[in-house]
This record gives C-alpha cells, structure tokens and sequence, in this order.
C-alpha cells in the first residue's frame, strides 16, 4: 500500500477519536478535549494535503486513493458538522445551526448520486474530480469547523461563507453532471 493511502486510512481512524472529544468535552470542566479536538482536525487536513502531494509527487494514484481520500474528508466534515450542531453539551458559542450539517452533507449526497447516475446511464465508471471551486469550499468549511472548535472571532462569518460556497459549487456540480449526461 502507498504512503499516500496510508496517511488517508490514518486520516480515517483519527476521526472517531475526534467525534468522541467533543462528545466528552465539557466547557470549563475538559477545555483540553475541546483542543484535542482541534488539534486532531487540524492534523486531518494537514495530512490530506500532504497525501495528496505525495500521491502527485510519487505518481502513487491508485483508484483506492481516489475513493480513501475523499472519504476521509467527507467523514471528517460530516463528524464535524453533526458534532458541531447536535451535541446539546457543547457551549453556544461553539455550537452551528441545525441546517449546516443538512447543507454539507446534501451537497455531497448530490455528488455521490450524480456520479452513480452518470455510472448507470454511461457505463463508465470515472472518479469524480473535484473542481476548484469544490476544493475552494472544502477548505472554508474545514476553516469553519477549526474557528468553531477554537471560538474564534467570526466563525459565524466563515460558516456562513462555507455554506454559500457549499451551495454554489454544489449547483456546479449539477451543471458538469448534466453536461457529461447530454454532450
């Protein structure tokens, strides 16, 4: 197995450690769980850009590498974005609205779905490629979820971004897929 799939299989086991510091995170009581948390989520996105470096730089790109690294981020986001906005323990400040997990997650369900449709009419089975603007989003909302977890001034703001950035690439998602569906 490659280095690359590797540190993606290592970004997957990190998750479950991370979901359970928030869920035994108690303001005022296990503040360092909140920056565990933190931490481990910061080592996720760390490791994702170095795994895709590697898999570039290395040629290591294996068809297992194009389904681990996109499933580490989604289970990373999804863990984030539930945690964020159902765990009742959590503080106010740190807490995201109900709907944000909602728009994160149809987002990804829309591309998922697309690409088994476009698998079912084609019969070609092409890995999605993210597009900038997916990766651009991405990141902001990787970048929402750190600013929740620190209670930085204006994660509201950066969620609020990610969201709007979350919805559009989502509808350019659409577009390529209607494309690739009626050249």
């Amino acid at each position: 197995m490659s280095l690359a799939n590797k540190l993606s299989l290592f970004r997957i086991l990190l998750v479950p450690a991370f979901g359970a510091c928030l869920l035994y995170y108690r303001p005022g009581e296990s503040e360092w769980l909140r920056y565990l948390a933190a931490a481990l989520f910061v080592i996720g996105i760390l490791t994702d850009a170095i795994d895709g470096y590697v898999a570039r730089a290395e040629k290591q790109a294996t068809r297992l590498g194009a389904i681990l690294d996109p499933a580490a981020d989604k289970l990373f986001l999804v863990t984030g974005y539930l945690s964020l906005a159902v765990i009742p323990t959590l503080p106010p400040s740190m807490r995201m609205p109900a709907w944000a997990p909602i728009v994160v997650i149809s987002r990804d369900l829309v591309i998922v779905c697309g690409w088994l449709i476009i698998l079912l009419v084609t019969g070609k089975l092409q890995t999605p490629q993210p597009s900038k603007l997916g990766k651009l989003t991405t990141a902001l909302q990787m970048t929402a979820i750190v600013f929740s977890l620190l209670l930085w001034p204006f994660s509201k703001q950066v969620l609020w971004a990610a969201m709007v950035l979350t919805v559009v690439s989502g509808i350019g998602y659409l577009r390529l897929g209607n494309r690739l569906l009626h050249p």
